[in-house]
């Protein structure tokens, strides 16, 4: 399913010797935790994309604490996955709501994020998962209709390459940060959900939107957690709201035809 991400390549990608190797020659090699590093350097805009080490742990503190449990679980009943899905989750970060998904159905799992921290996380975490370093933005480097299910859980959206990849038949769900997500710590936002219905138009049809939402009582290193894991500067005084709401709109989409 994998193909080679080398600009006009494309060919597909095979397993050999602890590799990926492409009918031209390509060759990728696998990390000793078991994740595979495609990205391309023209598919970065620095010398280490996307989430830094410290931010995967600490979204790990807080998925560990349990806080971000009823969100796994409203995702896992909205998305319906089974053990006859082949699921890709763009912007995967560390591998929490996939990885959990897996466990919990048996599913064919694949994970694509551009941090090589968050990735290498996943895969030490979910090694029966499979974990790619690429930019999701730019390419996803799969073949053509391969996944029955896209998640893109507060990531990135690419509806073009999430078309490419989805079977005519799948499903896609998208989760987005709700108005009232982390209202305590930085207010209230906008609802983004006609806006993110419009970038998926016209390759995607809206089935269904659902919220979820869940209230933690915290302690300070777990606020200071979410601000690091969110990308918010660290004031010289940070807040100290104990009880933080955490929310997500959650969008499910068929292709259209």
């Amino acid at each position: 399913m994998l193909i080679c991400p080398v600009r006009d390549c494309q060919q597909a990608l095979a397993s050999a010797d602890h590799r990926l190797l492409c009918p031209r020659g390509h060759s990728f090699d696998v990390a000793r935790t078991g994740y595979t590093n495609l990205l391309q350097p023209q598919d970065r805009r620095s010398k280490n994309p996307g989430d830094t080490a410290a931010a995967v742990a600490a979204r790990r503190r807080l998925h560990d604490r349990g806080v971000t449990a009823p969100l796994l679980a409203a995702i896992a009943n909205f998305a319906a996955p089974t053990a006859q899905d082949v699921v890709l989750d763009a912007g995967c970060g560390d591998g929490f709501y996939l990885g959990s998904l897996a466990q919990q159905t048996s599913c064919q799992a694949h994970g694509v994020d551009i941090s090589v921290p968050a990735v290498d996380a996943a895969a030490r975490r979910y090694p029966s998962c499979h974990w790619i370093v690429a930019n999701a933005d730019r390419q996803i480097p799969y073949a053509d209709a391969t996944f029955s299910l896209v998640l893109s859980i507060t990531a990135r959206m690419n509806a073009p390459e999430f078309r490419r990849v989805l079977r005519p038949d799948g499903r896609l769900l998208v989760a987005i940060p709700a108005a009232e997500d982390f209202i305590e710590l930085r207010g209230a936002t906008r609802d983004r959900v006609e806006r993110t219905v419009e970038t998926f138009r016209p390759a995607f049809n809206l089935v269904t939107h659902q919220r979820a939402t869940t209230v933690a009582d915290l302690d300070p290193a777990s606020v200071l957690d979410i601000l690091l894991a969110i990308y918010r500067p660290l004031q010289s005084t940070p807040p100290t709201a104990t009880r933080v709401t955490f929310s997500l709109d959650l969008l499910l989409f068929a292709p259209a035809n």
